[in-house]
């Protein structure tokens, strides 16, 4: 199983437009009182007994479907949740199979009662798969909601939660690129990734008038539980506001909290080897992190030849994010993946995370089917088994970051070979370059154990901004880390550009 394949199912599935001919209401189970104190209780509750695997049975018909079965079981959108009640949005569900096997409880939320939403054979066309018994109650694989972000009279898919821990969200005139988790335990260690699982979600039912959802999550796995609280906020920029509380069942020393996945294949940095006729293939092309000290860091991407992990130490960070930075059709020349139409995802933690790392793992892939790219928030001291911790943060979904920032930023990054060095060419764009004196412009470049050469700043009008660039000795085959940045004087008017060259 790839990461990739299992994420791209769900973007795959027909979208439901906001019309239909007849409406009948997905069937409900008996309702229970609730609020949200009680998702934590379970979560409580669970963290105090051994883990139990999800229930992954499934009749033999469902058990071994492959992509293009699976992909031909479709919810049929006349069923959705709230369709034909004239609210602002519709949620509807996912069969399970091929991947997604483990059983999700769904249930909905209304006037302080929570109802679950019992499967039926008859929410779905199966294509050339028989239908599993009427009698059968096989839960859901997961749901994504609708809403009318792009045109009024059309309820567009603005989220999915569907596979593990995973969920996506575009923004008004996006498509799905890059995913967000729930928590990650172990990533990128040597005894192997824990991959927890959403096991149960509470959707509240919205009012005609709301601009927001609030979702519920249960989630569990080997090492952990946790209670999630989610306020979905679709539009210009969809934004999530994330309440979390980790019941840890064993001391977790790796958790990644807010933790992101995407892909980069390659760009302009990066092309080793590539025999493609498109510029650059990626879902995100950096990592942006505002450090609990003021500064803004960029770092781009790179899918290297060996597994590599990079920290960036900190105090009560102020961001951090997989960007898209690139939103030009011609830097990426697909007319199918349209990447220059994949969302940037920032990280905003709300209150103070206190000490810790962001981290990046780049991993090597020959395909661009892999998502090789994860970036996590990572403490600095293990969270304690039989504890509470809660962290409450915001997602942006969107074409950049949140706040504009009075800095130039990096553009682009681009790297060749000339002789016996490295020649990198980093553009920079921003109104503060439109009106500064050339003659006070200086570009800075450090590097760990390497030599610097020919460092040259000049405008570049083809942008409207400046290009700086440098040449990088290579006398062993050691990784470098480098730094730059455009300096007026003895103050910089840029980010600072982070980058790990290996040979």
């Amino acid at each position: 199983m790839d990461r990739r394949r299992f994420l791209q199912v769900a973007a795959s599935l027909p979208l439901a437009s906001s019309s239909a001919s007849s409406f009948v209401s997905p069937v409900h189970a008996e309702s229970t009182p609730f609020d949200r104190s009680i998702v934590r209780q379970m979560a409580r509750d669970a963290a105090s007994k051994p883990f139990k695997a999800p229930d992954s049975k499934l009749p033999d018909n469902l058990k071994n479907l492959d992509y293009d079965r699976y992909r031909a079981i479709r919810f049929l959108p006349e069923r959705a949740l709230w369709r034909g009640e004239k609210l602002p949005f519709e949620a509807q569900f996912f069969h399970r199979g091929f991947f997604f096997a483990p059983r999700v409880d769904i249930y909905e939320v209304a006037n302080g009662q929570a109802t679950r939403i019992v499967y039926r054979s008859e929410y779905f066309s199966f294509g050339n798969t028989p239908p599993p018994s009427p009698e059968v109650d096989l839960g859901f694989a997961g749901f994504r909601l609708h809403a009318p972000i792009n045109r009024r009279d059309y309820y567009d898919e603005v989220c999915v939660f569907l596979g593990a821990s995973y969920f996506r969200a575009v923004a008004k005139g996006e498509i799905y690129g890059l995913s967000a988790r729930g928590l990650a335990i172990d990533t990128g260690e040597a005894k192997g990734e824990e991959f927890p699982l959403f096991k149960t979600f509470w959707i509240e039912k919205p009012t005609a008038n709301a601009n927001s959802v609030v979702a519920h999550a249960l989630l569990e796995s080997e090492s952990a539980t946790a209670a999630y609280h989610f306020t979905i906020r679709p539009g210009e920029g969809t934004v999530f506001d994330v309440e979390l509380a980790i019941y840890p069942r064993v001391n977790l020393d790796h958790a990644g909290l807010a933790p992101l996945t995407s892909m980069f294949f390659f760009g302009p940095n990066d092309r080793i080897d590539v025999d493609d006729f498109r510029p650059s293939v990626h879902d995100s092309d950096g990592l942006a992190i505002f450090n609990g000290k003021g500064e803004e860091l960029w770092r781009p991407l790179s899918n290297p030849r060996d597994l590599q992990m990079s920290s960036f130490a900190d105090l009560n960070p102020r961001g951090f994010g997989l960007m898209q930075r690139q939103k030009n059709f011609f830097a990426f020349q697909d007319i199918e993946s349209n990447f220059e139409k994949r969302p940037s995802l920032w990280v905003e933690p709300i209150g103070d995370w206190g000490e810790g790392s962001v981290q990046l793992i780049e991993i090597p892939t020959k395909e661009e089917i892999h998502d090789n790219i994860a970036a996590f928030w990572k403490p600095k001291s293990a969270l304690q088994a039989k504890g509470e911790h809660t962290y409450t943060y915001r997602l942006h979904w969107g074409p950049d970051t949140p706040k504009a920032t009075a800095l130039a930023r990096f553009s682009r990054t681009g790297v060749g070979k000339r002789s016996d060095t490295k020649i990198f060419v980093l553009d920079l764009i921003g109104e503060k370059l439109k009106s500064v004196d050339p003659n006070t412009i200086k570009g800075n470049v450090i590097a760990e154990k390497a030599e610097i050469r020919n460092v040259v700043t000049q405008p570049n009008p083809a942008t409207g901004g400046w290009r700086l660039s440098f040449e990088l000795a290579l006398k062993d085959k050691n990784p470098i880390e480098l730094r730059a940045s455009l300096m007026q004087g003895n103050d910089a008017i840029s980010e600072v550009w982070v980058y790990r060259w290996t040979p």
